[in-house]
């Protein structure tokens, strides 16, 4: 009788066949081979297979050039790699990876196979990311055996494995692989056995709604892409972001997503299906959201969709001296810009002293340029000296554009906004820096809404360089022109959008951070384990909590509830679990407790 898996101990995992020699199967290949595995690549194609071990030659030959390895290493790994087009060379693997296309007949189909050819003690590893690991274990002889292996592409680079167990799978399997991915150099996170894991469950339902948002025109895909860069400091925006992956692979994990969480955010959006259909899968067909100069190739090339230079819109008005309104980091912040472009800027708050703590500021932020030496100490009191402090509005009578940076309270916006229009002079553009609220409800509070724009500036406002302008329905042409070529003079990305919740960055982040929380909540995996996936699997800068911390719960619960009014969508409603901790007071950093804890300054 031969002892069930979970009771018998696991001797290392020295060979390890890998079956699908595609990219990822490649670079699994790859990864293992460094690492003193014998692996056995295998494919159903000769031809396949022979470009895959080529693959590994070229790019162990580019690792000897850059002096990652030497002539005699790359010699090893090559000779502990060897391809087939046979699936019983995996009969003495210890260790089977899958990377076979997304099917359950094509998996179940070679999980069948592989009963009958490895050892008892062999463990079965799928690297799906769209399909349930269960269903494929229940299907094998050995369900304890079976359990999911998702590496991340480029595999070599890339440092996330997600380690998924069914209710099925042996602890010692577990362990075994755990400690093969730690042996690879790779960080393991463990998680439970539903579509997109973690880093997949969170990213795919973001790139659908990105694919959604450009669908509806809401905004063009080079402002969506570059407002995620640059708003969020992403390294792709997410429509090409869909294009490297395939725009049919990631149709195949929001089906399976959907299937299981009937969340709408999880639908596919209608263009991934028209787009595959027609075969226009991204990089890989040389056109997907953007047009490629071939096949594969990253480089993207000017279509009848790219936007035209100098596509002769009406100018702007002149501007020449700009109001700010506010006395917060986020006002001070502004004007410091545009001081630093060479506008005069009168800051204007509710009184002298708040105006003047503001301008306060703004020194000492010019003196830690001066400091790091990006300023010298003569540019630092020029700019300083363009900005003007005021304890009333009444100083903006003459500026030519006003922009409010005020409490993000609609009553309060629009009694300022009622005072702007009073003492602003005819032709001034009237600008607010709103991220959540509606444009149009400020702009009715004067009596020249065509002169009203959104301009949201993102914090810290000297250092993004984003800036979101929002027009409404009311908005004059040359009004909009004006903000282009400010935002131009002041060295910041403008990103056109219209008036809606969210605009696009938050429309796309916060939905984002709620799944986070809601994974959390459902006891699907720990802070920890997330933030890790996001930052290595995503490429993110910071971890979901991470930035939920530094933003505010309060602030994020806030805008999640003005997203779920304006889009009545049920999968949009904020995740209890953060409506308990802002209840509780605990709002993030600010109150020394969010998500985690914080020492107290």
């Amino acid at each position: 009788m031969v002892a069930p898996l979970s009771d018998t101990p696991l001797s290392p995992l020295r060979t390890i066949a890998v079956i699908g020699l595609g990219t990822m199967g490649t670079g699994i290949t790859e990864v293992l081979a460094k690492a003193g595995r014998e692996v056995i690549g295998i494919d159903i194609s000769e031809a396949q297979a022979a470009r895959s071990l080529a693959a590994v030659e070229a790019s162990t030959a580019r690792a000897v050039q850059r002096g990652r390895i030497t002539e005699q290493e790359r010699t090893a790994v090559l000779a502990r790699v060897r391809v087939s087009t046979d699936l019983r060379t995996a009969a003495d693997a210890d260790l089977v990876i899958e990377v076979a296309p997304e099917s359950y007949e094509i998996k179940q189909q070679i999980f069948r196979e592989l009963d009958g050819l490895v050892r008892p003690e062999t463990i079965l590893a799928t690297g799906t990311n769209a399909l349930s690991v269960t269903r494929l274990a229940a299907d094998s002889a050995r369900p304890e055996r079976v359990l999911g292996l998702h590496f991340f592409n480029p595999a070599p680079a890339m440092k996330l494995v997600e380690v998924v167990s069914s209710v099925l799978t042996a602890p010692t399997a577990v362990t075994a692989v755990t400690n093969l991915a730690l042996d690879l150099g790779k960080e393991p996170v463990a998680v439970g056995d539903r579509p997109g894991f973690v880093a997949d469950g969170l990213l795919f339902g973001y790139l659908n709604q990105a694919a959604a948002m450009y669908e509806a025109r809401y905004a063009s895909r080079e402002d969506i892409d570059a407002a995620m860069r640059l708003g969020c400091g992403l390294p792709m925006g997410p429509l090409a972001l869909l294009d490297l992956i395939g725009v049919d692979t990631a149709r195949t994990v929001l089906e399976a997503m959907y299937a299981e969480s009937h969340d709408r955010l999880h639908a596919p959006a209608p263009i991934l299906k028209q787009l595959s259909e027609a075969g226009l899968t991204g990089r890989k067909s040389g056109r997907g959201f953007y047009t490629y100069d071939a096949p594969n190739s990253a480089t993207v090339v000017p279509d009848a969709l790219t936007p035209l230079s100098g596509d002769g819109a009406a100018p702007g008005r002149p501007v020449r001296s700009v109001g700010v309104a506010g006395s917060g980091t986020m006002a001070s912040g502004i004007a410091e810009v545009f001081a630093k472009a060479g506008y005069d800027v009168v800051l204007a708050a509710r009184s002298e002293e708040k105006a003047q703590t503001a301008k306060a500021r703004i020194g000492k932020s010019l003196s830690r340029s001066v400091d790091k030496g990006r300023l010298t100490a003569e540019n630092a009191a020029q700019i300083l000296d363009r900005i003007t402090p005021a304890g009333s509005y009444d100083a903006f009578a003459d500026v030519d554009l006003a922009l409010e940076a005020v409490a993000e309270d609609l009553e309060v916006k629009q009694q300022l906004f009622a005072t702007l229009d009073k003492v602003c002079k005819p032709g001034a553009v009237l600008a607010t820096t709103t991220s959540s609220l509606p444009v149009v409800a400020c702009a009715r509070a004067t009596s020249r809404p065509q002169d009203v724009i959104g301009m949201h500036f993102f914090n810290p406002a000297p250092a993004m360089k984003l800036v979101e302008v929002v027009r409404t329905v009311l908005t004059a042409d040359d009004v909009h022109a004006t903000v282009r070529e400010v935002c131009g003079r002041i060295k910041k990305h403008a990103v056109d959008c219209g008036d809606r919740a969210g605009f696009i960055v938050n429309a796309l982040l916060f939905p984002y951070l709620n799944n986070a929380i809601k994974m959390v909540q459902e006891h699907y995996a720990s802070l920890d384990d997330i933030d890790a996936a996001m930052k290595l699997g995503g490429g993110y800068p910071m971890g979901p909590f991470e930035l939920l911390d530094v933003v505010g719960l309060d602030v994020s619960l806030a805008i999640e509830k003005v997203l779920h009014r304006e889009f009545r969508d049920p999968g949009l409603a904020p995740a209890p679990l953060l409506e308990h901790l802002v209840a509780a007071g605990c709002l993030g950093r600010k109150t020394g407790r969010g998500f985690r804890e914080y020492a107290r300054r």
